[in-house]
């Protein structure tokens, strides 16, 4: 049996889509291999949803590899670390090909973390089924987050460098907040804001506020607690429950989970919140063993 069969044992490969869903994650992991072994956690870390499934528990699928550099540098290209991603996959029988996606000003709006700042590739991998993966890399990151070292054991045993659960958390709000969708709703991110409140995680507070800061979304670079309440309480009297239930449901095992959202139920969600302030400091300043 090969590593990758190895690694889709631990799926649940009833239908076709969770088989899609299986075999992008495995792929994701071998894409941090790829970079693990060219030395790409050195001056990056891992974060957004795909690092909270990964590595902390997320119950729900996700799509995207998202990244920050530890310090600012514009002249960043992800380019030195493609022959260490082509040679991962090759190593397990796949081809790859990496090209460097133009943003426009959709995708610049639709961003993550509505940063113009980032370099953003697309990796398809071709082998049993074609998998699309994006690669983001915030070359310009906001101060005030702490980064840990976590373990992954498959394909084989190395560490990634990642956010640490608050600010995660602090991340994620900002594109719950934030982000422009038009007239969608992202469903994933009240999914991940249920996940980080039911976990207890504390959100870093000043995190959020950098990032939010450096978007131009929060120009007084101040907030307290009830201020961010207040933010959140907003976002959710305007939420369309339906709409965010029908774009989560394609990621996640069990649709029964989602029938207790709604209005009332998010904002009785803000009042369990808890928060941590911490000196914004040097960028990825803190490192634990995960």
């Amino acid at each position: 049996m090969s590593v990758i069969d190895q690694m889709l044992q631990k799926y649940d490969l009833t239908a076709d889509e969770d088989y899609t869903n299986a075999l992008r994650e495995v792929m994701q992991e071998v894409a941090l291999a790829g970079l693990y072994r060219g030395g790409f956690f050195e001056q990056a870390a891992f974060y957004g949803g795909t690092c909270l499934r990964v590595f902390y528990g997320l119950k729900r699928f996700s799509e995207d590899l998202d990244f920050s550099l530890l310090k600012a540098d514009p002249t960043f290209s992800l380019e030195p670390y493609f022959r260490s991603i082509k040679d991962e996959f090759n190593a397990f029988g796949f081809d790859v090909d990496i090209s460097a996606k133009k943003k426009n000003i959709q995708s610049d709006i639709e961003s993550a973390f509505l940063k113009k700042m980032s370099s953003i590739y697309d990796v398809r991998v071709s082998g049993r089924k074609t998998i699309r993966i994006k690669f983001e890399v915030d070359i310009c990151p906001p101060l005030g987050f702490s980064v840990e070292e976590k373990l992954l054991i498959h394909p084989y045993s190395f560490y990634v460098k990642c956010f640490s659960l608050p600010d995660l958390f602090a991340g994620k709000m900002h594109a719950l907040l934030f982000r422009q969708w038009k007239n969608r709703v992202k469903g994933r991110d009240w999914y991940d804001f249920e996940w980080y409140v039911k976990q207890g995680v504390e959100l870093n507070l000043t995190h959020f506020v950098e990032r939010a800061s450096q978007s131009g979304n929060l120009p007084n670079y101040s907030l307290q607690n009830t201020d961010f309440l207040e933010l959140i309480q907003q976002k959710i009297q305007q939420l369309d429950v339906d709409s965010a239930r029908r774009d989560v449901v394609r990621f996640i095992k069990d649709p029964q989970q989602l029938e207790i959202w709604s209005q009332e139920y998010f904002l009785q969600l803000t009042q369990m919140m808890r928060f941590v302030q911490r000196d914004p400091g040097t960028p990825g300043s803190f490192f634990t063993k995960g």
